[in-house]
């Protein structure tokens, strides 16, 4: 596996609207979708920050979920599965060609692998 870079953040808060509110006025980061319980900010290089109402993400529940930019998520995920990590659901299949997993990592937090063509950093 190879990890390119930090592609996605996701946060599921107590405090939805004051953190929505944060990323918007004192991080300046740009609003991509708004809803009512979730907000998608995107960054220069196309990563994302996803803000989630409380009852969102149930298994959002070790803080925030960090998603590591690869090539090829199933890949990714098999290589997870084949060192015996813990899968969380399918892989899932996105609009515009993007791909990801969630995983359980040794500590017992929740991570992501993430395959985005539209992310420009490279490593």
């Amino acid at each position: 596996m190879n990890v390119k870079a930090l592609a996605w953040l996701g946060i599921r808060s107590e405090k939805f609207d004051e953190t929505v509110r944060f990323f918007k006025d004192v991080m300046h980061l740009v609003v991509d979708t708004e809803k009512p319980d979730n907000v998608v900010f995107q960054l220069p290089d196309g990563a994302l920050v996803e803000v989630f109402a409380p009852d969102r993400r149930p298994h959002f529940t070790t803080g925030p979920v960090v998603g590591f930019l690869v090539d090829d998520a199933e890949q990714a995920a098999a290589e997870l599965q084949a060192a015996n990590v813990e899968l969380i659901g399918p892989t899932h299949h996105w609009a515009g060609g993007s791909a990801s997993q969630h995983f359980r990592g040794p500590d017992g937090r929740v991570y992501e692998v993430v395959e985005d063509p539209k992310i420009t950093r490279a490593g």
